[in-house]
Parts: C-alpha cells; structure tokens; sequence
C-alpha cells in the first residue's frame, strides 16, 4: 500500500512517500520569489540577443528569464515588448536566471494539452492499438490545443478523459485570456505543481492513503480523488509535525549519511561535487562467491536498484554520474542496465538514462523537482570556512519543537534542558526571541547549553527540582520579546 504524507507550512511544503512501509520518495519545495519548473507565465521580451541565439523577458521576478531564439520565432517576427507565453523548464541558478520554452502545456492525470498546437498524439509507451482507435474515434480535435494522452488513458473510459480535457481546457481559456487582454506581465498557471504532480504520478490502480495537516490542501486533495474509488484522505490534526509524528523525519535525518550498505555486503558512497553528484559502487565484504564475475554482477544489480530508490529518497537532480565496479564480461552490462531503468521506471518523465561508458560509467540526467535533502537540512559550518556541512538552524529549531511537543503531549512536563552545538550558539543569542518562539518554548521552562561536537541537539525533560538547581546557569530568564 503507498501512503502520502503532506506537510505545509507558511513558506514550505514537504511531501514523503511510503510504499509497503518504507519511505520511497521526499519532495520538499520552498515558497519564494523565484520560478518553478512547470510554472507558466506572461513574459515581455525585454532584449533579443541573435549572436548567442538567446532571448531574455521580463517575468514580473527579480530575474530575468531566456529562451532560446528558435527559426519558429524569427519566423513569427518576434520583437522587443512583445507578450509571450512561456513555460519554465530549468529553475535559475546563482546569477542565471529561469531556463523557458514557448511549447507551452497543461498536465493532467490522462492528458496533457499542448498550447497553440493542433492535433491528438498518444504518449509513445501505449502500444494498445485496439484502445487508440477507440480514443480516436471518440474524442475531437481543437483549434488552439493539440491533445497527448498519457499511459494511465488506457485504463479509463471516454467519459473520463473528456471530462478531464474539458477541465484542462478551461484552465487553457484562462491562461489565454491572460496573455491577450491582462496588461502586467506574471505567473497566469502554476499553483502547487508539485503536490498535484505527486498526486498525478502515484494514485493508480493500487490502494493509497494520504494524510495531509492542512485543510487547504484536503479541500484540493478531495475534489482531485473525487472520482477516485481506492484512495483515501485523512486531515492529521495532532500538535506535532506530521513528519515527526509518523517517523519520516527520522528516516530522512538517517540520509544525510553518505554509505548505503547492500544486503549483499557491497555499498554505494554518494557524495556531492560542484558540478554533480557521483555514486560509487564498492564490493566490500561481498567475498562469499567463488566466482569473480558473478560477485561483481551481483553487487552492480543490487547497487543499480538501490540507486534508484536512493535518487528518489534524497531528491537528487540535475547529473548524477555511476561508478560500477568494472565488469570483465561485457555483456553484464545490458543487465545492470535493465536493472537500472527499472529502478526509475516508476520516476515518470524525470529521468534520462545514458549508455555504459568504456570505464563503466552511467550518467543520469534527472530534473529538478523542489530541493534535495541536503539543499533543505544543511548548511555550510562556517567553523571550518565552508568546508563542512552541519545541520540547518531552522531545521534543528524543527526538531527540538517537535521534540519538546512530543514529551509534553505524553508526560505533561514544561521544563526541558536543551544541549546544542557550539557552532549556533551566536546566531541563537543573536536573535534569542525568535529562537525561543521557533522551539515553541515561549511559555515553558528552558535550560539552554552550547555543547562542542555533538550531533545537533539533545533535549531532556526536567522532572525533579534537584535537575533545575544543577542546572540553573543555564535557564533563560529573559529574552527581547520586541
């Protein structure tokens, strides 16, 4: 059974997914200023720059965005200060701004629509003849849209993929009035694209629950599975956070490790570089076969379905590059290889997986969906100049809030003692109010210690008033509340 766990806040949204009890994928995106892959905006052509072929337009943000300046373009005679519609396909990074394209499209569970286009395609992994004439036969063309169904169309009836198109359609109406009749140049599609792109991707055939702690996102979630027999929707309402509350949370803190053991004995390293993230296959204690190929086939098909899941896990995105353990037998690489796609075959549409290099090297591509992991826990620990990476403040404040939420909740206690690492301790003090507010410890009894080299934080709950004496230098007696 596959279960989704929902979590908004006022700036950030996290999505974990279980299957069979195990969390299979993390999607955390962060609510800020910049665009999102997916989103779709009004753009006004700010300069057209022929000599790289680049065009930059203005997206109402603190950037600029480009697009390349496509034959299609020069055609249409594009100029200065003309509104076009523009869809992002690669977010901006450091100085760069957002990547965008003018094939404009609108995703649905079945089908997509593609803006200013003619036609019905169908996605290239239907080979059902039989249910394409069918759909053919039985679903009309429009003028301004071309329509691309999806692998899931084949499971549904007509009625169900008309009445999909017709609501997608709608949105299409909207979008296009923006552009010809609204003046400002701004986002006109792209409200949650990762909550309903989870939505879209994981509910199918299979039974899946999901929880959610905020009643915006039940609203939306319900009408979306209205039609959906083998889904159900829970509102969670305890105190803590629902990543807590179900255990994600520690889960995700066990990956920032970077080795993943393999039941075979073998593991992978991940480790992060500049410019991509580099998986290393090892073999390690798996010793036990007597022959050499097949020991080293074994810990490269365990290794390659690990990846998979790990990628998905840690949201890793952009070039991720694989070191195998070298195979002499140079056919084990076509299975390795199966065995790979296989691992990111449920990863729909995000993924782009190349060929066995010489050295036995596989490249991945894989698109950027919110932040990975690490872009959300960690940070760059200024002790060692930026060398290290320690957790987030404003992830440990999570954790020690949650931490101090669940004692009270199962002992009523209201006094804690707080240990956390040195490397915090003048960034807390410097803004010791908001730290106190962020731990929920406002209106309780905190004892605040900087410890050197441990991992965090530590909270204990004071049950005696002998604890309290011992520990008095470190109560916090007052803060500035203003």
């Amino acid at each position: 059974m596959k279960e989704i766990f929902i979590e908004r806040r006022e700036s950030l949204l996290r999505i974990g997914i279980r299957e069979n009890g195990k969390l299979v994928e993390s999607i955390v995106e962060e609510k800020k200023n910049e665009p999102i892959i997916g989103e779709i905006y009004k753009a006004r052509v700010k300069k057209i720059i022929p000599a790289i072929n680049s065009i930059f337009v203005d997206l109402g943000l603190n950037k600029e965005g480009y697009l390349y300046y496509s034959g299609e373009l020069k055609n249409k005679g594009i100029k200065k200060g003309d509104d076009i519609l523009v869809e992002v396909v690669k977010e901006p990074i450091n100085d760069k701004g957002a990547k965008l394209t003018t094939k404009v499209s609108i995703p649905g569970k079945y089908i997509v629509l593609n803006c200013y286009e003619t036609g019905i395609k169908f996605s290239k992994r239907i080979n059902n003849e039989e249910k394409k004439k069918e759909i053919l036969e039985n679903l009309e063309e429009l003028s301004d849209v071309s329509i691309t169904v999806r692998t899931e169309a084949i499971n549904v009836d007509i009625k169900t993929l008309k009445s999909e198109i017709s609501k997608l359609y709608s949105e299409f109406i909207e979008i296009d009035n923006s552009l010809k009749y609204s003046t400002e140049v701004k986002k006109v599609y792209g409200e949650d694209l990762s909550l309903f792109r989870i939505l879209r991707n994981t509910i199918g055939q299979d039974p899946v629950k999901i929880y959610t702690d905020a009643q915006c996102d039940f609203n939306k979630i319900k009408n979306f599975i209205s039609n959906e027999e083998n889904v159900t929707l829970e509102l969670y309402s305890e105190m803590r956070n629902i990543f807590d509350f179900y255990g994600i949370e520690k889960e995700l803190l066990k990956l920032r490790h970077n080795k993943v053991n393999l039941p075979c004995g073998g593991s992978i390293i991940i480790d992060k570089t500049e410019a991509m993230y580099v998986i290393d296959v090892n073999s390690g204690k798996n010793i036990k076969g007597r022959s050499f190929d097949k020991t080293i086939l074994e810990t490269n098909l365990e290794a390659a379905k690990e990846i998979g899941n790990q990628v998905k896990v840690r949201n890793l995105s952009g070039i991720i590059v694989i070191d195998f353990i070298d195979m002499r037998d140079k056919s084990q690489r076509n299975i390795v290889m199966k065995a790979i796609e296989e691992s990111f075959a449920s990863d729909k549409g995000n993924t782009k997986i190349f060929p066995f290099t010489e050295l036995d090297l596989v490249q991945i591509s894989r698109r950027r969906q919110g932040k990975s992991i690490y872009e959300y826990m960690e940070e760059k620990c200024m002790t060692c100049k930026g060398q290290g990476m320690i957790l987030k403040l404003s992830y440990i404040q999570d954790l020690i809030r949650n931490e101090i939420l669940r004692i009270k909740e199962e002992n009523n206690i209201n006094s804690f003692y707080i240990e956390v690492d040195n490397v915090y301790r003048e960034r807390i003090k410097g803004d010791l109010f908001n730290f106190m507010k962020e731990i929920d410890g406002i209106d309780k009894e905190i004892y605040l210690n900087y410890v050197e080299n441990i991992e965090g934080f530590k909270v204990e709950p004071l049950i005696f008033q002998s604890q309290k004496v011992n520990l008095e230098k470190y109560k916090i007696t007052e803060f500035d509340t203003i």
